[in-house]
Order: structure tokens, then sequence, then C-alpha cells
């Protein structure tokens, strides 16, 4: 299993159900192939330096996830599918710096 990061850029026009609805698919693809999603951090909405599909802003979303390259293949194609996306990109995160975090969350649990 490799670590993974995946920010998602949502549509701010998108109705909630459907932003929910597509970032559970995502997911459900993911755990269906043995991935495991790890924290999801809602950062809300945000404006962007220049459009973006003639948008102004959108509601931005950090995934954190472990799984194998072709499950994150197919939590891709849920995100190039769905039509609330307008950007998204997943980054294989170096071992160290999963390293790191999975012993800062310990400790943060801890205290």
């Amino acid at each position: 299993m490799r670590p993974y990061e995946t920010m998602v850029i949502f549509d701010t026009g998108a109705d909630e159900a459907a932003v929910n609805g597509a970032l559970d698919r995502a997911l459900e693809a993911l755990r269906a192939k043995g991935g495991n999603p790890g924290r999801v951090e809602r950062w809300g909405r945000r404006t962007f330096a220049y459009e973006v599909q003639h948008k102004r802003e959108g509601y931005y979303v950090v995934i954190e996830l472990t799984a194998e390259p072709p499950a994150v293949a197919d939590m891709e194609r849920v995100f190039v599918l769905a039509d609330e996306v307008l950007r998204h990109k997943v980054i294989r995160l170096p071992d160290k710096v999963a390293g790191r975090r999975a012993v800062a969350a310990a400790s943060a649990k801890e205290a």
C-alpha cells in the first residue's frame, strides 16, 4: 500500500447532495479495490487566482489515503466522470513524509 493525497475542487454551483454523492462514489470505488481512505478535510469555498471553466471559486476537499495504483485509478475515473468536479490532483507521498504524518497523528491522539 502506498500513501497518496488527493485534492478535489468541486463546483460551488452544485448542491451539497451532488458533492457528497461524488465524494462517496469515489471513496467507495477506492474501498472496492482494497484502498483505505484516511482523513477527509473539507477546506470549504475558496476564490481562484484565475478562472477555471468560467468559475471564480470552488469548494476544496483534501483526502489522505493509502492504496495500490489500480485503486487510485478507479477513484480518479470517478472524479473525471463527475460533473461537479472542476479539477482534481492525486499526489503519491514519499514514504518519509507519510511516516512523519503518521507519527504526528499518533502523538496528537495521545495528547
